[in-house]
């Protein structure tokens, strides 16, 4: 039986948005403890980009790169009939794939709704299903590693859509913490506060800014903080004291405050 439980074993590993941000920094850190990794993301340039940079730097690793639509019907079974047919068995899968946008909800396209629904709820869940169970008929102690978010405590006008499916990655991970642990499959869901991507449309010099006022943390340290986690087979991760303190700290916001922030920001934003 496969045990890859410490990082003295080579892991064969799929990151799921790993063209950019916080996926390609998993990427990264991945391949510098000696792991093969599977690119998976919808952006075919920057996954031919992102593989020969790490071809570059860790010549003896294997980093192929697969271009599908997380959010199409099937995709779950394609991308595993692709690990099959190249000889990948997985034994370590991040879900990273997301996006985010600020918007009330009855202002928003239904088909950006139902995008939030399909790369947040329905891909995730069924990725986390088909994988895990390639892992148990292999007999595999791996891993999963689900990227929620902290605003899935948060219920804040403008990121309903965010929030709420990121609280389901939340709930579904826990849940399946449990139910695979019999079967030696640790998963983790992470829970980052801010962190300096583009995914939220900041410009990079106010990141940087954020950066040094301790605001944001660099996709360097929340990774290397999520990876180091779900190595020694914890459940959750939630980076920063300030985050932990956040979280209680919003959650305590009465309705007039929320109404207050909702006038302020997401009314002015959106005229």
């Amino acid at each position: 039986m496969k045990k890859p439980n410490d990082n003295r074993h080579a892991l064969t590993c799929l990151v799921t948005g790993a063209s950019s941000g916080i996926g390609r920094e998993f990427a990264r850190q991945l391949a510098a403890r000696g792991h093969n990794v599977l690119l998976v993301s919808n952006q075919a340039r920057e996954l031919a980009e992102t593989a020969a940079e790490l071809s570059a730097l860790h010549p003896g690793g294997r980093f192929p790169t697969f271009c599908i639509d997380l959010a199409a019907p099937g995709a779950d079974t394609r991308l595993l009939d692709f690990c099959h047919t190249d000889g990948l068995e997985i034994d370590l899968l991040v879900n990273n794939a997301g996006i985010f946008s600020f918007c009330a909800v009855a202002d928003t396209p239904p088909e950006r709704i139902d995008l939030f629904i399909d790369l947040h709820i329905r891909a995730v869940t069924h990725l986390c299903r088909t994988f895990a169970a390639d892992m148990k008929r292999r007999g595999c102690h791996g891993y999963i590693l689900n990227m929620s978010s902290m605003s899935c405590w948060m219920p804040m006008p403008g990121i309903a859509m965010y929030s709420a499916t990121k609280a389901y990655i939340r709930v579904l991970s826990r849940s399946l913490a449990v139910e695979l642990a019999d079967d030696g499959i640790t998963v983790m869901v992470a829970c980052p506060g801010g962190i300096a991507t583009d995914l939220f449309g900041l410009p990079r010099r106010l990141q940087r800014l954020g950066v040094r006022l301790g605001v944001l943390s660099t996709p360097q340290r929340f990774v290397a903080g999520a990876l180091k986690r779900l190595l020694r087979h914890r459940r959750q991760y939630i980076n920063g004291p300030l985050n932990r303190i956040a979280i209680v700290a919003v959650a305590l916001l009465p309705h007039r405050l929320r109404l207050l922030i909702k006038h302020r920001l997401l009314d002015r934003l959106q005229k």
